[in-house]
């Protein structure tokens, strides 16, 4: 299995400084104290463990469901990642899941089950199991 890499570098102090992040292709630009603390052009660390998170659950989602027999038309999941003040520092609190996905020939009951499945087994929650993870499922 490959191995992947993205790298960051930081320069100046944590509100005036300024930062720049390279993710392979697929993303090479900066960030900054307002992209992750306000609004601000950039992204930020947060907006990145969201997208690894939706990609990621959308994917172990679709691959329980496939190991159970059914065949997804589709499954689209966001991923809400809350950053803020903890004591003296910042944390990420908590990530909300929500993910919509059509899947012909299912029961409901089934359909929350395998989700939820998908939830503990998707490869980025285990990485994230310091926090706490709530997951809606709607079958459409």
């Amino acid at each position: 299995m490959p191995i992947r890499s993205a790298q960051a570098e930081w320069k100046g102090n944590l509100v005036a400084g300024q930062g720049h992040m390279k993710m392979g292709t697929s993303y090479d630009g900066p960030f900054s104290f307002k992209s992750r603390m306000e609004e601000g052009s950039g992204t930020n660390p947060e907006e990145l463990i969201a997208a690894a998170h939706a990609g990621c659950y959308s994917m172990a989602f679709s691959a329980e469901l496939d190991k159970a027999g059914y065949t997804p038309k589709r499954v689209h999941t966001t991923a809400a990642v809350h950053f803020g003040k903890v004591g003296e520092g910042f944390a990420i609190t908590e990530i909300d899941l929500a993910t919509e996905a059509d899947v012909p020939g299912i029961e409901r009951t089934k359909f929350q089950q395998i989700a939820e499945d998908a939830r503990k087994g998707c490869p980025v929650s285990k990485a994230l199991a310091g926090t706490t993870i709530k997951l809606k499922a709607t079958l459409l």
